[in-house]
């Protein structure tokens, strides 16, 4: 069987464009538990698929207790069943605050552009 891909710290930053202090971070709170040589840090595949997990879910704008939640489920349930209906339940919940925040990002569009209308008349414009 072929030896486990490992990636350094450095590399993990370039793979996945985080900072260092970001992986450290994330080590701090103990959402990813990289093997330790010394003073360095070796991150695995199932680290890799973690920070993938987390980006994501920082991406759909979830906070990192929810991450984190939602990844200690995943680790506690072989089938995965628990953290899928955990997952339909919090992506419900984000879809349902993301289409909000829309709402009110196109209204104050609308209005800075009416304001900005309402400049150029003024000026000649």
């Amino acid at each position: 069987m072929a030896e486990q891909e490992k990636l350094t710290l450095k590399e993990m930053c370039e793979k996945f464009d985080v900072t260092p202090r970001t992986l450290r971070y994330y080590e701090y709170i103990e959402l990813l538990q990289p093997e330790k040589e010394g003073r360095t840090r070796y991150f695995g595949s199932t680290e890799m698929a973690r920070l993938e997990l987390i980006l994501r879910g920082r991406r759909f704008g979830f906070s990192l207790e929810e991450i984190r939640q939602w990844l200690e489920l995943y680790d506690q349930d072989p089938n995965h069943k628990t953290q899928m209906e955990a997952w339909l339940e919090m992506s419900e919940a984000q879809i349902k605050e993301l289409e909000y925040r829309k709402l009110q990002l196109e209204e104050t569009i609308k209005e800075l552009s009416d304001l900005r209308t309402h400049a150029k008349s003024v000026l000649g414009k």
